[in-house]
C-alpha cells in the first residue's frame, strides 16, 4: 500500500468514528451538569415471594397443604376451637413457612365442620394474587423511599364452613404509629383478600 493510499484510509477510518460518535451522542443524551439520573417509584408495591400459614377454628378435623408442605401433620385430627376473642388475627404470629416463591399449585384443603360434613377445597392462591400487589393500609405518601422489601404474609383460616384468605404487609410508615415509640414506624394490618363459605 503506498503513503497516499494509507493516509486516505486512516482519513476514513477517524471520519468514520467521529460520525459513530457524534450519532451515539445524538441518541443518548447526556443529563444536564447537575442533574440527577431519575429513579423508579416502588409503588405499586409489589411482592415475588411470600410467607404463607394456617389457622383452624371451629372444625373437627383440618387439613392444608401447600407448597408441598402439611402445616396441620401434626393435629390434623383434632378438633379447633373458636378463635379468641376481638381483633385475633391482628395477634397472629408472623407466617412460619417463609420465602415462598410466588406461585406453588393451589393450596389443597380437608376439613370436617362442626356439623360433622366433610369438606374438600382447592384455594388457589396464585389466582387471589395473580396482580402480585402488596395489601396494606398505608398511604404511599407515608412510606418512606426504598423502604418496601419484605415478603407478605399470606394466611389460610378455616373457621367452620368458611375459609379465608388474609394478607398481612410489613410496610413502613414515617411517623411513628404509637406516638414517642421510636420502634413503631411500622403498620402490619391483616387484609381480608378473598373468602368462600361451603
Amino acid at each position: 500500500m503506498n503513503r497516499f493510499a494509507y493516509q486516505r484510509r486512516c482519513i476514513l477510518v477517524a471520519a468514520f468514528l467521529i460520525l459513530a460518535v457524534t450519532g451515539c451522542q445524538t441518541t443518548m443524551p447526556m443529563p444536564p451538569a447537575g442533574a440527577s439520573a431519575a429513579t423508579s417509584s416502588m409503588f405499586p408495591l409489589r411482592f415475588y415471594q411470600h410467607a404463607f400459614d394456617t389457622h383452624c377454628y371451629n372444625t373437627l378435623r383440618c387439613k392444608v397443604i401447600y407448597n408441598n408442605f402439611d402445616f396441620n401433620r401434626s393435629d390434623a385430627d383434632t378438633p379447633s376451637p373458636a378463635p379468641p376473642a376481638g381483633d385475633y388475627r391482628q395477634r397472629w404470629k408472623y407466617a412460619s413457612f417463609a420465602g415462598i416463591a410466588n406461585f406453588p399449585p393451589p393450596a389443597e384443603v380437608q376439613w370436617t365442620s362442626l356439623d360433622g360434613t366433610a369438606h374438600q377445597a382447592r384455594v388457589d392462591i396464585g389466582a387471589i394474587f395473580k396482580d402480585q400487589l402488596a395489601l396494606y393500609k398505608v398511604p404511599d405518601a407515608e412510606i418512606p423511599d426504598k423502604s418496601w422489601g419484605e415478603e407478605p404474609n399470606i394466611y389460610l383460616e378455616v373457621n367452620d364452613r368458611t375459609i379465608n384468605v388474609y394478607m398481612q404487609s410489613v410496610v413502613s410508615t414515617k411517623s411513628e404509629q404509637q406516638p414517642g415509640n421510636k420502634y413503631s414506624t411500622f403498620r402490619d394490618d391483616v387484609i381480608l383478600a378473598w373468602t368462600r363459605t361451603y
